[in-house]
């Protein structure tokens, strides 16, 4: 799927959602710290009727899995998050729709029958951020995933690159990749959601959001603290979920707060270069607080695998992004269909050969430690 998505997107989409900020050693380091965890082999164990079947945050789902928000997911393929919500609701698992994704809160709700989530960034304009609210609970999204970890940007050196825009900018270096992309091009033109469709028409006085760097360093707000969570806590009164936690410090504020979810996250190694790996801090967090608030991981997972060795730790649950962004640049809904297929497959199996029938009985006598 990665590498089909790699020769069918955009070289400028495609790297914005497969590198990481500055040397992208952290980036690399998610998805290393979840390799080397080793698993324990069981056997002679009647496994028999396997059930991967979780929840999250009270929401029965068919394994311990949620689509993360990710940014443009419009612009790996068109209509691309109306598609992958379409598919998670199918699946039987939560969509996360991001702040800054292309098909609008609107759209997603009118081609989806299942609440969806809602991603919130913060923004200095505090009365837009709280109208992003209000759309979302006019939409019926059952939850907010408020992201913690981007105040500012991040520098992300292959963004600045490949001039990174939405709609991609007529440069005769970016008419030539786009030349070797009929597939995406085709499948652009069926679309008329090319912008940033929760913030195009939405955002006084931002007269030019072709630049997701400038418009993001110029929009979000750097004051978000603590007090902010009290301030969303006033104006959303369903589920709430704190995302961006690399910390067991911040992890018991956080639990402190009253929200009902943490998502343990260093945004993908995407904001902060040389952050500890989300998977090397997950256990010290779920130790701190596991038994106050339900702890979510993300960051690094690639298969089924991941996820169990992720929920033994003491996860919740669990979020992809970029596993389920390579099968909608590949193919589509289908590619994402493909994804969540092979994960349920890679995590029941994981399971059994464990020596496990029922993945909310898995735990750390999973792991070698």
């Amino acid at each position: 799927m990665q590498a089909l998505a790699k020769r069918r997107v955009p070289k400028m989409f495609y790297d914005y959602a497969d590198t990481g900020s500055w040397t992208q050693s952290t980036y690399r380091e998610n998805e290393a710290a979840l390799q080397r965890q080793k698993l324990r082999q069981r056997v002679a164990r009647n496994i028999d009727n396997r059930s991967v079947k979780s929840t999250m945050i009270g929401r029965e789902v068919a394994m311990p899995v949620a689509l993360a928000p990710v940014g443009l997911t419009g612009m790996q393929h068109a209509d691309g998050e109306i598609l992958a919500a379409q598919a998670a609701e199918e699946f039987g698992i939560p969509f996360t729709l991001s702040t800054m994704s292309v098909c609008s809160i609107e759209d997603v709700a009118e081609h989806t029958k299942t609440p969806f989530w809602f991603q919130l960034y913060v923004m200095r304009d505090r009365g837009f951020s709280e109208n992003l609210m209000q759309r979302a609970t006019a939409a019926d999204c059952s939850a907010l995933v408020l992201t913690l970890d981007l105040q500012v940007l991040g520098q992300r050196h292959q963004d600045l690159k490949n001039g990174l825009s939405t709609p991609p900018k007529p440069k005769p270096s970016v008419l030539v990749d786009l030349a070797f992309k009929p597939f995406w091009c085709w499948n652009m033109l069926q679309t008329k959601r090319r912008e940033f469709g929760n913030i195009h028409g939405h955002v006084a006085g931002v007269d030019d959001m072709s630049s997701l760097a400038e418009w993001t360093n110029s929009q979000f707000d750097p004051t978000l603290d603590w007090s902010s969570v009290e301030w969303v806590k006033k104006h959303w009164d369903r589920k709430l979920i704190l995302k961006g936690i690399n910390d067991v410090e911040d992890a018991k504020i956080a639990a402190g707060l009253g929200v009902d979810a943490i998502v343990v996250s260093n945004h993908g190694g995407r904001q902060l270069d040389g952050a500890l790996a989300s998977y090397d801090v997950l256990g010290d967090i779920v130790d701190a607080v596991g038994d106050k608030i339900e702890v979510h991981f993300d960051g690094g997972i690639r298969s089924g695998q991941d996820v169990f060795r992720a929920v033994a730790m003491g996860a919740h649950s669990t979020y992809i992004g970029r596993a389920y962004i390579y099968g909608l640049g590949a193919m589509g809904k289908a590619g994402v269909t493909k994804v969540l297929e092979m994960i349920h497959k890679e995590l029941d199996v994981t399971m059994g050969l464990c020596g496990e029938t029922d993945i909310t009985n898995t735990g750390r006598h999973n792991l070698v430690l």
